[in-house]
């Protein structure tokens, strides 16, 4: 039975990779500092260790304990527009945590290291996105996760490590955390439904994505160890259909019965239109789910309104607070 680490297996893709993974018979431990996931959604299979990549200390006794043959690294703070804020802190929890596992899956002879990147290391590139691009990040979110695709590159080259690399986009489903006031849109918006909020979009919601259901990510990532085609390779994976934030918004409130009352803010400084091509990704691990948007979403509201709304947190330690979006508050804490 392989044994696999999974970081970040408390979160919303990680808690679903670590049932994929279970049900391809690996044995399982989570690691994650519940930062922004839930202990109980982590499947009662896996054995659960709280903890922080960040720390270098805690990630050397981890290896030292286990002998992995697999390390699944979904532990980040994926937060595209907060980056820019939080340089120092996004840099320290995506890019460094990032080589500490690193560092130790070299030393260990680790077999191979999947890691979750994401579109975001294309910045304003050509529409479709596709693997052959030559990224140029827009943000420090993206920038972490470029550096990090080149580090596990260099580390093939030089120790032999083997990796997988993936980058999904805009994805969505049950199990996400609907409190997050900073990303996942589709969480943002069923959480201000059952509030009795406002939906609030940046810009004129013109611009575009392709939302993706958590199968059509999961699955592939999970399974991905088992597939020589896919090692040392770069994927993009998610869904391939595009649509506004507009049209997003009519979905959701379809969903919950509501009329879309909309409250647009200041445009953000974000790529307006976002999208990518996935067929190296269907050439490697097959075809997708088939589940389009209204029916994710339909899944994903049934499970929204069993939980219930989720009062949002500020992200405390803003590092730069000119040019803020609107709605988003500084909080800091007062130095240790």
């Amino acid at each position: 039975m392989p044994k696999s680490l999974i970081t970040g297996g408390a979160g919303f893709i990680g808690s679903h990779v670590v049932k994929h993974c279970l049900q391809l018979g690996h044995e399982v431990i989570v690691v994650d500092d519940l930062s922004g996931g839930f202990e109980d959604h982590i499947p009662g299979d896996a054995r659960f260790i709280k903890g922080s990549v960040v720390d270098e200390k805690f990630v050397s006794r981890l290896f030292a304990e286990h002998q992995f043959d697999y390390v699944y690294h979904l532990a980040a703070y994926a937060a595209e527009g907060l980056s820019h804020f939080i340089r120092r802190y996004n840099y320290n929890t995506n890019l460094i945590g990032s080589i500490n596992l690193i560092n130790e899956s070299v030393k260990q002879k680790v077999k191979c290291f999947v890691f979750t990147s994401s579109i975001a290391v294309y910045g304003k590139g050509q529409l479709p996105m596709t693997e052959e691009m030559t990224p140029v990040p827009e943000d420090p979110y993206g920038v972490s996760k470029y550096a990090v695709e080149l580090d596990l590159k260099a580390a093939h080259e030089m120790f032999g490590l083997n990796y997988v690399v993936f980058r999904p986009h805009n994805v969505y489903g049950e199990s996400q955390n609907i409190g997050d006031k900073y990303r996942n849109v589709i969480g943002i918006f069923m959480n201000q439904i059952m509030q009795g909020k406002k939906l609030t979009i940046f810009g004129d919601g013109s611009q575009t994505r392709a939302f993706s259901y958590i199968d059509d990510v999961a699955i592939p990532i999970a399974k991905s160890v088992n597939i020589p085609e896919a090692q040392n390779q770069i994927f993009n994976i998610g869904a391939d259909k595009p649509y506004t934030v507009n049209d997003l918004a009519k979905v959701v409130c379809k969903e919950f019965a509501a009329t879309p009352d909309i409250n647009y803010l200041k445009a953000r400084n974000e790529v307006l239109h976002a999208y990518s091509d996935h067929a190296k990704a269907h050439r490697v691990f097959g075809n997708t789910t088939g589940i389009g948007l209204e029916e994710g979403i339909g899944r994903m509201a049934a499970w929204a309104k069993k939980v219930g709304a989720r009062q949002g947190q500020e992200f405390e330690n803003i590092e730069i607070a000119e040019k803020l979006p609107e709605g988003w508050n500084v909080v800091r804490k007062d130095p240790v």
